[in-house]
């Protein structure tokens, strides 16, 4: 990559849980990624839980696009009747970054074989800032987390912010 190409932004994120069940003392996926991200010196300046539902996620993330440039929400991404995360930040995006998910869903086919179609994860940018959307499982988050959105970050919102 030419060094004039990638010029590291400061990196401010916010993590959101989207569950009607868990707590802050049961939400195993958004402590991997406050830890993850902590490992790599990323500050989380945000995070909560939300539940199902399409207005408390948008609310929730236009207060979090508020506060951070890269925000992270795992859950909801399924097909269950409840599930809607999807539904709920694919308008908020001025651009989808197709490749996040078909990457996502490639590398899960290897981990979990072909349930990983059954993944809806999404990423896209709004205002500058990077919005992703992940499944709510502990290894899904840890997926995406270390071989997606950790190695790219500094790379999407240096574009994002173009």
């Amino acid at each position: 990559m030419k060094p004039d190409h990638y010029k590291p932004p400061e990196i401010r994120a916010a993590v959101i849980t989207v569950s009607s069940s868990r707590t802050p003392e049961t939400d195993s996926s958004g402590t991997k990624i406050r830890e993850l991200l902590g490992f790599e010196h990323i500050p989380v300046v945000h995070y909560s839980i939300v539940p199902d539902k399409i207005d408390a996620i948008r609310a929730d993330v236009s207060k979090a696009l508020g506060l951070a440039n890269c925000v992270i929400l795992n859950g909801g991404t399924g097909l269950t009747h409840d599930d809607c995360t999807i539904e709920a930040v694919l308008p908020l995006l001025e651009k989808k970054i197709d490749g996040f998910g078909e990457i996502f869903r490639l590398k899960s086919l290897e981990e979990i074989g072909t349930a990983a179609m059954l993944s809806r994860a999404i990423a896209g940018v709004t205002e500058g800032k990077v919005i992703f959307c992940v499944p709510g499982s502990t290894s899904a988050v840890s997926l995406a987390m270390t071989e997606l959105i950790i190695p790219e970050l500094g790379h999407i919102l240096t574009h994002a912010g173009k």
